[in-house]
């Protein structure tokens, strides 16, 4: 790898980092966009190199999910009765994902992606007070949830909080402690995502060297070196920011890293 790939990567790796402690996205929403950008200059096939930006940033999610999740845990904010309920279906969905998302053309995958980011940025940037009387749902409809988080997180390689931090606030959970809470359920999205991605992408024709399944090596280990520094950082200044900025700045990356992938596609 040459100077300005492992700059480039480590100034990612930060910024996701960072994204993935203020907002509990795990850092794949941010990162996606920018490994597509980096793979395609680095000459990886059309064909893989979307498959393969989604599989990497799902990866680092193993580990930027931890440090987060010890620094908004320091705050007490995660709802650990919350991460047991989702966690089931999560781990479901999250080896279902994958495989669906190798059946997809790379275009119709960067569409895909683009949808439901910026579904998930409207939802935040309207702000709409949910009623008051609405609560999370029972065993059975959050196992069903967590399912849904699941096959889209490992589709679109992110940590769930695009999905999770709307439905939590939807049913009334304080953001801080839905942004918290998304974060210890980044942990087993990538966990159970990272092995399908390996498993589907084994032998897949095309796919260059230092390649585990999906996921490109050396990428992963420079994105994780600074991604796990800058998580701490993020999840402290969630903590200090007014509830509506923190939903604004989550909207208008959203809407950002969506447009770029519908220009992708």
């Amino acid at each position: 790898m040459d100077i300005p790939l492992i700059l480039a990567l480590l100034a990612m790796g930060a910024f996701g980092g960072f994204a993935a402690g203020l907002l509990g996205i795990g850092g794949g929403m941010v990162l996606v966009p920018f490994i597509t950008m980096i793979f395609t200059a680095r000459g990886i096939a059309p064909e893989l190199v979307v498959h393969m930006a989604i599989a990497t940033s799902l990866a680092t999610i193993l580990f930027t999910s931890l440090s987060s999740m010890r620094a908004h845990q320091a705050h007490g904010a995660i709802l650990w009765p919350v991460v047991k309920l989702l966690a089931p279906g999560i781990l479901v969905g999250s080896w279902i994902g994958p495989w669906i998302g190798k059946q997809m053309n790379a275009s119709v995958l960067a569409a895909f992606f683009g949808v439901f980011v910026a579904f998930s940025a409207t939802q935040m940037l309207i702000g709409k007070k949910p009623a008051g009387t609405r609560e999370l749902p029972g065993t059975p409809g959050m196992f069903a949830a967590g399912g849904v988080i699941g096959v889209l997180s490992g589709i679109v390689g992110a940590g769930g909080g695009f999905i999770s931090v709307p439905f939590m606030t939807w049913c009334n959970v304080r953001i801080h402690n839905a942004v918290a809470t998304s974060a210890a359920l980044g942990f087993p999205i990538a966990l159970s995502g990272t092995l399908s991605n390996i498993y589907w992408g084994w032998g897949e024709a095309g796919l260059p060297a230092y390649s585990l399944g999906f996921i490109y090596l050396p990428a992963l280990a420079i994105i994780v070196l600074a991604s796990v520094s800058m998580a701490p950082l993020g999840a402290r200044t969630a903590h200090r920011m007014p509830v509506r900025r923190l939903q604004k700045i989550f909207a208008v990356i959203l809407y950002a890293l969506a447009a770029y992938m519908f220009w992708k596609a």
